[in-house]
């Protein structure tokens, strides 16, 4: 079967701590690459307000949440077991999973390669 793009957000628990984000979502979306898929881009976008509180236990409730949006091409299936993979996790309190236009999953892409050519191009002294 063929790969698709897909986008999925991500609203963390606000409680861990910020620099463990990248390497938690990098562990809950191995799922993709072992399945044959790709990770196109990870954009974390911090810490921020909900619009709504969400509910985590009877009487707890969340205000924030750690938003994180993933670009990444994969099968149906392997989109299946990602979403139920981070349902179950206790740290992720909300996903949404959408399938990308392929022009702007493209263009995600693009995006993400010339921030990592920057990243590595040598400043000028």
């Amino acid at each position: 079967m063929s790969l698709r793009p897909y986008e999925i957000m991500i609203i963390l628990d606000p409680d861990i701590e910020e620099r463990t984000v990248g390497p938690a979502l990098d562990k809950y979306l191995s799922v993709v690459p072992a399945q044959g898929g790709t990770i196109d881009s990870t954009d974390i976008w911090g810490r921020r307000r909900l619009a709504t509180d969400i509910r985590v236990t009877p009487g707890v409730y969340k205000s924030e949440g750690i938003y994180a949006v993933v670009n990444f091409s994969a099968t149906p299936a392997t989109t299946a077991e990602l979403d139920r993979q981070l349902g179950l996790n206790e740290a992720v309190l909300r996903t949404k999973v959408m399938r990308a236009d392929p022009e702007a999953a493209a263009k995600a892409a693009a995006k993400a390669a010339a921030a990592k050519t920057d990243a590595a191009a040598p400043a000028d002294a």
